[in-house]
């Protein structure tokens, strides 16, 4: 049996005091006992201090570093522990037809996981009723090690290509001379990467603001793959489904809301999970063959794009619950730390773009913001024995003695070092070949998912949508205004033209004012 590393060290932290039933004694980071906790040593009453403080520099130098470097996207967050409970079937076919992976196989197997959900775009403490794209963050404590799968609460994204990722980001984040988010800016963006359209007709309708974090479906967005104890893949997308149904903000509800509280997300998570209404989510996967498939107007790797439900159903494999809420915010939440390389066997990469960018970038954010060892920290440990040869560096806590022979932390050996893993099955062995290029996808085809999307939704969404993009393109120049009537006109003709309409009423109202 795996030995849970955080209890292991709040045993080891535990008063002597405590087990007599006395009252727990302040000490400091040493165990030292503090007799006063509020006078610092000085010289008289009145001071100066002196340099030896211990207890007084220890404390204040550690209040110094409370906190970490804050993400730069994904600041603001909140999450939950629970569990992943396997149907041992995806739809009406045995999931081992498409996956090895043993979290999936049994029915009724429970794995544990970690939630982080978080708001994109704003700072560790801005409110969580702004229009923004919600993450989706979950760990899987596995028998074969930690799997991450990080998403969206919305099932596309602004862009394609992970080279610009950091140029989407900036345009959305504060102006760098004035400190504030400027619409100015984003649509600036956005009026020249016509593939944005389908996440801006999902980001400015009512999805774009969930009433809380239960309320609200998850999406991997990116395309990965399942593979077999054959070897065989297929491409997968991974939607999870709330069952507690979805619900919205308006942009006046949202204010009132905020009027009063910003942290009304947060604090719906947290009750419900105490008072025992647990929430709950469905996983659903969509599988398509691992080929190119010319017959779809667009490409399965876009991540501007969803795939047709009708043609590539949606299959249940098994449902999250979560029931237990964290004891430490920071502890917990803030150094949770999440990357989408992190697969387990049976499951792997697709050549999806923007994850292989992904893969990169989130576990080297981690080791920069949390630092190298942050894996040996509990909430990101996984919950089995780990063997690695790997040693030292900031922070390290744990010291992973590897196989039978500590002396060796090197391999091959014949000392008793650590040795390589079996096969669990056949090698996945996708083949690939082509020039090396800087192009784009053949099949772009950025607005007729965006069309759709559009004319699917209902009519008073589609209000909300126009309402919203009129409110926030209004105060953008003329020139960006044009772009992006074009852009909406070519996604749906009425779509474009209650936009145009909306901005010019707008336009005349403002102009009436001023000859008031």
């Amino acid at each position: 049996m795996i030995e849970d590393d955080s209890k292991k060290t709040n045993e080891n932290n535990e008063n002597p005091e405590n087990k007599n039933g006395e009252q727990p004694i302040l000490t400091n980071r040493q165990g030292h006992p503090v007799y006063d906790n509020q006078n610092t040593r000085t010289i008289g009453d009145r001071g100066p201090t002196t340099l030896e403080n211990y207890q007084f520099l220890e404390k204040i130098t550690h209040f110094d570093r409370e906190r970490i470097p804050e993400r730069v996207v994904h600041a603001r967050g909140a999450g939950a522990h629970g569990y992943f409970e396997a149907y041992g079937t995806a739809g009406d076919q045995p999931v081992s037809k498409y996956t090895r992976a043993k979290l999936f196989q049994e029915k009724g197997k429970r794995t544990p996981m970690f939630v982080r959900f978080s708001t994109v775009i704003h700072g560790g403490t801005s409110p969580e009723t702004l229009r923004d794209p919600r993450g989706f963050a979950t760990k899987f404590y596995t028998d074969d090690g930690n799997w991450d799968l990080v998403g969206n609460n919305l099932p596309v994204f602004f862009i394609r290509d992970a080279i610009k990722f950091p140029d989407v980001i900036h345009s959305l984040k504060p102006d760098p001379v004035t400190n504030m988010q400027d619409v100015r800016r984003v649509f600036d963006f956005m009026s020249l990467t016509p593939e944005a359209m389908h996440m801006l007709t999902w980001l400015f309708s009512p999805r774009g603001i969930p009433q809380d974090y239960r309320h609200q479906d998850g999406f991997g967005v990116n395309t990965y793959k399942w593979y077999n104890s054959e070897g065989v893949g297929v491409l997968v997308k991974y939607h999870w489904k709330t069952k507690q149904g979805i619900k919205s903000l308006t942009e006046q509800q949202a204010s009132e809301i905020q009027a009063t509280n910003f942290n009304h997300a947060t604090q719906d998570l947290y009750e419900a999970i105490e008072r025992g209404d647990f929430p709950e989510w469905e996983l659903c996967v969509q599988i398509m063959s691992d080929d190119e498939h010319p017959e779809l107007d667009y490409d399965p790797l876009d991540d501007t794009k969803t795939w047709d439900e009708d043609q590539f159903p949606l299959l249940p494999v098994g449902r999250m619950v979560l029931d237990r809420n964290p004891k430490n915010y920071f502890a917990e939440v803030e150094q949770a730390a999440f990357g989408t390389g992190v697969l387990v066997d049976g499951l792997d990469f697709s050549d999806d773009k923007m994850l292989q960018g992904r893969t990169m970038s989130y576990s080297d954010t981690q080791r920069y913001r949390v630092g190298p060892n942050y894996l040996q920290l509990p909430i990101n440990a996984p919950k089995k024995h780990v063997g690695t040869n790997q040693r030292d560096g900031q922070m390290t806590y744990i010291v992973d003695t590897g196989g039978e022979n500590p002396h060796v932390n090197y391999e091959p050996s014949s000392l008793g070092g650590l040795k390589e893993a079996p096969k669990a099955g056949r090698d996945h062995t996708p083949f690939v070949s082509g020039n090396l290029v800087r192009q784009k996808l053949e099949r772009t085809n950025d607005y007729k998912q965006a069309g759709e999307r559009y004319r699917t939704i209902e009519q008073w969404e589609r209000d909300d949508l126009v309402f919203n993009l009129v409110g926030a393109i209004s105060q953008c120049t003329e020139e960006i205004q044009n772009r992006m009537i074009d852009h909406f006109t070519q996604c749906d003709a009425e779509f474009g033209q209650r936009v145009a309409d909306g901005i010019r009423m707008k336009s005349d109202k403002s102009e009436a004012a001023k000859n008031i």
